[in-house]
């Protein structure tokens, strides 16, 4: 299977493909050093740096999937909230790939913020369109005309590349990432091949890592930590424990643990040790303030983010039971987004975190990847046999 990654970044939903089989035919990324990054991890020959307003998508050969995260500012928590008013709003973009490409399927990742209330239009213009990438909005004023024209569509006939597309809310620590990180993935099936589309199930959960820690004991046995050293219940705490006591009786939740910071950092030398290890160094300054208190070593890892000009905030933080705290190293923040630790990440500190938080934790592109390549197979099966019955 072929896939295009377009907002490329350094690689973590394509390394995730990668992974599962699919081979990249190429990037496309306007930043010198997430180039550099996919350069030194990928066929350096398939990688564009430049804008993909300039992009020729003639020369690709035959794409299955195209993959990518177009730029969140526009939509971001944390951002200026201009959407499509915003320059750097690349989804026009990202649909014009699939007008030009048509593939069999198309996965985009973005922020939690493009499902505010005050986005809900927008957002509807970006379903519709892509739904329906080669309706040209030319032929409208504007996008909220074009908007209107789409919404009629949904009763009418509708001729031309057509995707069946959905979208979810998906919290990363439910699928084996060791962080609290809430993104939207929306995904489109060509609609003319028959495909049914599922978001991966599953697989971790908050119950069961409390049950670990405070019903059996078992996640601080694991990790070798003495009873006096064990994060203590609170009043809030208790009573969930309780309440899990009371739901699952002698029976242990079905689903595996959350991820904590401790399990996936925790066989790693100090950073600030003669250990040998290219990108995990020590980084002093750390301090806490409201708002700004790190995350907890034996919790999932709060949103690994890029921040602003590439200065991360509290989230790129440790803090320890004993309430010291320090900045993750580039290896350690690696390890928090699920990359290899062999995963080279080009640039210093600040920029090498901006291209970590800006990534899809390679964990759960995998697991995306891997549902795409299952459903994508089933319709080619499919298709083949029903090509043999016709001779």
């Amino acid at each position: 299977m072929y896939s295009l990654e377009i907002f490329s970044g350094a690689g973590g939903l394509a390394k995730g493909f990668e992974l599962i089989g699919f081979k990249h035919v190429a990037f496309v990324e306007h930043n010198k050093n997430a180039c550099e990054s996919l350069r030194a991890n990928f066929n350096s020959g398939n990688v564009f740096f430049g804008d993909i307003q300039n992009y020729d998508f003639s020369i690709l050969p035959e794409v299955d999937v195209v993959a990518g995260g177009p730029p969140c500012q526009p939509f971001s928590l944390g951002g200026k909230h201009m959407a499509e008013q915003d320059s750097r709003d690349m989804f026009p973009y990202a649909i014009r790939s699939i007008r030009e490409l048509a593939p069999k399927m198309f996965i985009f990742e973005n922020v939690k913020g493009l499902l505010r209330t005050s986005f809900s239009d927008y957002f509807d213009y970006i379903i519709l369109r892509l739904s329906h990438p080669d309706h040209d909005e030319r032929l409208s004023n504007n996008w909220a005309d074009h908007l209107q024209e789409l919404r009629h569509l949904r009763n009418d006939s509708c001729n031309g590349l057509s995707y069946d597309v959905s979208y979810k809310l998906i919290r990363a620590s439910n699928y084996g990432v060791p962080q609290l990180r809430e993104r939207v993935f929306i995904v489109g099936v060509r609609s003319d091949l028959d495909m049914e589309w599922k978001f991966p199930i599953e697989t971790h959960s908050e119950e069961r890592l409390l049950w670990d820690m405070y019903v059996t004991g078992e996640y601080w046995e694991r990790h070798h930590v003495p009873v006096q050293k064990r994060l203590a219940l609170n009043h809030t705490l208790d009573n969930r424990v309780s309440k899990l006591i009371n739901k699952y009786g002698m029976f242990e939740p079905e689903l595996q643990p959350w991820q904590t910071v401790r399990d996936a950092i925790s066989n790693l030398p100090s950073p600030d040790s003669n250990h040998g290890i290219n990108d995990h160094h020590f980084r002093g300054g750390a301090r806490t303030y409201p708002g700004h208190t790190g995350s907890n070593y034996d919790w999932p890892a709060k949103t690994i983010k890029a921040g602003g000009h590439g200065v991360p905030g509290g989230e790129n933080m440790i803090r320890y039971p004993d309430g010291q705290v320090r900045y993750f190293s580039v290896c350690e923040a690696k390890r928090i987004q699920t990359f290899p630790d062999e995963f080279v990440i080009k640039g210093a500190w600040g920029e090498a975190m901006r291209q970590i938080g800006n990534a899809v934790p390679v964990l759960l592109a995998e697991k995306m990847g891997r549902e795409a390549l299952q459903t994508i197979r089933k319709v080619s099966s499919a298709v083949s046999v029903a090509s043999h019955n016709a001779c």
